[in-house]
């Protein structure tokens, strides 16, 4: 599986900004997907994670209630909708994919990263 993150981008505090992330690999819609981040100096956090059904997903406590986490597995396509964003989420988001991504957050595929910055 190869995962091709978006562009990230700049936005303001309380801001929106949707990520996508297309997948190619013929068992892409096997896979849980999901979305991690790193900042500066910080450890690197599981942000959210869709199964491959999409009926199951997790989120961090941190960003529960402002972002979701989507997947069209016609278009091999998975999405991390951010909303209200905080300057505490600036960071580099990494699209993930992983047969075992939900039960115990470990990924077998990264992106490339993806630069978020939230201005204050």
């Amino acid at each position: 599986v190869q995962l091709q993150a978006s562009w990230g981008g700049m936005v303001q505090t309380g801001g929106s900004l949707r990520l996508s992330c297309a997948a190619s690999g013929r068992t892409f819609s096997a896979a849980d997907m999901g979305w991690f981040r790193q900042a500066p100096g910080k450890e690197r956090e599981c942000v959210a994670i869709i199964g491959w059904s999409g009926s199951n997903t997790y989120y961090a406590d941190s960003v529960k209630g402002r972002f979701t986490i989507s997947r069209e597995n016609a278009k091999n396509i998975v999405y991390l909708q951010m909303n209200s964003l905080k300057p505490e989420d600036t960071a580099v988001y990494y699209c993930t994919a992983g047969y075992r991504l939900l039960q115990i957050r470990r990924a077998d595929y990264w992106g490339q990263g993806t630069q978020v910055t939230v201005s204050s």
